[in-house]
């Protein structure tokens, strides 16, 4: 059998998903909303601002770099703080980062507020996934952590197009307050619901690093980050796609994002479901699905209908790997439970980037109707990483099972 993570002895395990879960999920949202919203938005921030749809466009970019450099390089800083407090001081950073936002008089200081929130993200969906697969049975984990992304999800469905239809009438500024306001609502829920998690001993730093460099948790890490950057290529210029291919109006943005984000939670909880039941084959399959709805989104661009069917099933199956691969890399990589699952969105978002950066080049060069099949190859290689994975490790185990039979 594979490791899996060992849950603190300290923590009570339930049966049933804690009600501490649901506070996880709001710190979520929020990071959820601050990371997507921009998507809506960036014909907004690129006019405010005098600048270009694809600089806009780096504004993602920039973000997700953040969270892949500060999410290993904070975990490390702060390793000795116990996990609630963490949980606290990231919030306050993702208040502080967002509030800037919301008062930049410059593309450069806006540039500089999203790498600032940016250092929250991966620490604290990494913290929170890995004190969510401790307050369950070994057999909800997947399910656990599923409804940490969940957050994000919710943020989709309800955070970014509220986020979006605010930034339309009041002003882009004016979605980053709302944002701002949802982190003091997160920390006091923290503050209040979270439950001070003991560590028995001191974390060793050496081993959790030897642990995380290992070369089946790095070819999981490539995997996931392929993902992410099928997605990213496609999503961060979704509102032009609409828009100017498909001749969707502004407006009805909102409502087609309100759509995608439902598939995207209905993907996330059906993955974690799936990743509990059958891990790996459950992430190679999700991964052809993926690769297939979005080369099946270029072909159908032109035609609205089908375009709204399709971008609801890419939603789906984007975010049905999240779950697995988080699990995946927590299962390897269980002697260094901490910085594995912060790096894990390290490398999720490294994907995020480099998607929003290739998807732009694909703009200028060959123009909006080749980008979701551009993100469907990138899915097709992700695909090829988790057979790759799959058979490195479970191909082991029973080479090592038939040698050393019962």
């Amino acid at each position: 059998m594979q490791p899996t993570v060992s849950p603190e002895p300290s923590v009570p395990q339930h049966d049933r998903f804690p009600a501490a879960l649901l506070c996880l999920t709001a710190g979520a949202f929020a990071i959820g909303m601050t990371e997507f919203v921009i998507m809506g938005l960036l014909p907004n921030v690129a006019n405010d601002l005098n600048v270009s749809i694809p600089q806009a466009g780096q504004l993602i970019t920039g973000y997700a770099l953040g969270v892949a450099v500060g999410a290993p390089i904070l975990t490390i800083a702060t390793n000795r703080i116990a996990q609630k407090q963490l949980l606290c001081l990231l919030m306050v950073i993702f208040i502080v980062g967002n509030l800037v936002a919301a008062l930049a008089p410059s593309y450069g200081l806006l540039m500089g507020s999203r790498l600032v929130t940016a250092l929250a993200h991966g620490t604290f969906l990494g913290t929170g996934s890995l004190i969510a697969a401790r307050l369950v049975r070994p057999d909800k984990r997947a399910g656990a952590v599923s409804m940490v992304l969940a957050g994000l999800t919710i943020a989709n469905i309800i955070g970014v197009p509220f986020g979006t239809l605010i930034g339309q009438q009041m002003g882009w500024r004016a979605s980053f307050g709302a944002i701002t306001i949802m982190g003091v609502l997160s920390l006091i829920g923290i503050i209040f619901l979270i439950p001070r998690i003991e560590q028995s001993a001191a974390p060793s730093l050496a081993k959790e690093v030897r642990s995380l460099f290992q070369p089946q948790v790095l070819l999981v890490l490539l995997t996931g980050a392929f993902g992410c950057c099928s997605m990213f290529t496609v999503f961060t210029y979704i509102t032009p796609m609409l828009t100017d291919v498909t001749g969707f109006q502004e407006s009805n943005v909102t409502w087609i994002l309100v759509m995608y984000g439902i598939g995207v939670t209905l993907g996330n909880i059906v993955g974690g479901r799936l990743a509990d039941w059958k891990l790996m084959p459950s992430i190679i399959t999700i991964f052809a699905i993926l690769s297939v709805m979005l080369m099946s989104l270029s072909a159908v661009l032109h035609i609205p209908w089908l375009t709204l069917v399709v971008i609801f099933l890419w939603g789906a199956a984007a975010f049905g790997i999240m779950p697995g691969i988080q699990l995946r890399i927590m299962n390897l990589a269980h002697e260094a439970p901490r910085l594995a699952a912060t790096s894990s969105h390290s490398a999720l978002n490294l994907g995020n980037a480099a998607g929003a950066f290739i998807g732009g080049v694909v703009i200028t060069h060959a123009g909006l109707v080749y980008v979701p099949l551009t993100g469907g190859l990138i899915a097709a290689i992700g695909m090829i990483g988790a057979i790759l994975s799959y058979y490195m490790v479970e191909k082991k185990t029973q080479m090592r099972n038939s040698h050393n039979p019962i």
